[in-house]
């Protein structure tokens, strides 16, 4: 595997240091969550006033929604990411959101903190060309049907470009399994940090497709060694606009930050 620039090196392991007490990487593990999509002013703003409350500093929401069907919920656009941008801001959280075309990476940069390249753009060189060129860390998810290597070399177009902040995210893969959404891969945490010399977090939401499901798997990415967990939360799942079915309420996010930490603390003695 001819891996240059995110290639593993023990001793040069890539820290994203968002801010004095924000770091993805090293002996942290950092919880990213938010809504599926930004849906008002109201949900967002309540989402990230909990969120702040329980220690999340990193809020994520879709403002640009691909959707595998044309008729569903597409997100507001940057209307949705100016929303995103002040809840953020009066709950002093970071942002991370998903930019989909080349043309608009330099109109949301005040936006976002972090920009997130979704899986169905893996594989979109022209994106991550440009992506590569901006000074903030890149979220690149796992494609839904690539090898770690051609998700590595995806990386690896971003840090062509002079961008090296980048964080891996395995958000399952395609297989013939229909019970979840996806197939999330945990044994890619290990591999990717034997190969490579950038974080990982999951996204047990997208990975599974269901609620009862990413309580149990975001313990067992803790305890192989994964570098934080994004997923979504909802005040009202049963009301949201897109993936209200995988989205956590506010008393199931409470508990998955207490069992993280409880876990988190067990392995750090070991």
């Amino acid at each position: 595997m001819d891996i240059d620039l995110v290639k593993n090196k023990n001793e040069d392991k890539k820290i994203i240091d968002l801010d004095e007490d924000i770091k993805i990487g090293g002996k942290e593990f950092t919880i990213i969550s938010g809504p599926c999509s930004v849906e008002n002013e109201e949900q967002i703003h309540t989402i990230s006033k909990f969120l702040s409350e329980i220690g999340v500093k990193i809020l994520r929401g879709g403002a640009f929604k691909p959707r595998t069907s044309p008729y569903t919920f597409q997100g507001l656009g940057f209307d949705g990411l100016k929303l995103l941008r002040e809840a953020a801001d009066e709950n002093k959280l970071k942002v991370i959101s998903e930019i989909m075309d080349p043309r608009d990476v330099e109109k949301a940069y005040d936006y976002v903190d972090i920009i997130q390249i979704g899986s169905r753009n893996m594989h979109n060189y022209s994106l991550l060309k440009e992506i590569g060129k901006v000074d903030k860390p890149i979220l690149l998810k796992r494609g839904m049907t690539a090898t770690v290597k051609e998700w590595l070399m995806a990386a690896e177009y971003i840090a062509l470009e002079g961008n090296e902040d980048i964080i891996l995210c395995e958000r399952g893969i395609r297989t013939f399994e229909n019970y979840t959404r996806n197939t999330l891969d945990l044994t890619v945490v290990p591999i990717i940090k034997s190969l490579s010399k950038l974080p990982i977090i999951i996204d047990p939401s997208h990975g599974t497709g269901r609620r009862t499901l990413v309580i149990p798997m975001t313990r067992a990415a803790v305890t192989v060694s994964a570098d934080g967990v994004m997923f979504e939360i909802h005040p009202k799942p049963e009301e949201a606009l897109s993936d209200g079915f995988q989205s956590l309420d506010f008393k199931q996010t409470k508990k998955l930050i207490k069992e993280i930490k409880e876990i988190k603390s067990c392995i750090d003695k070991l």
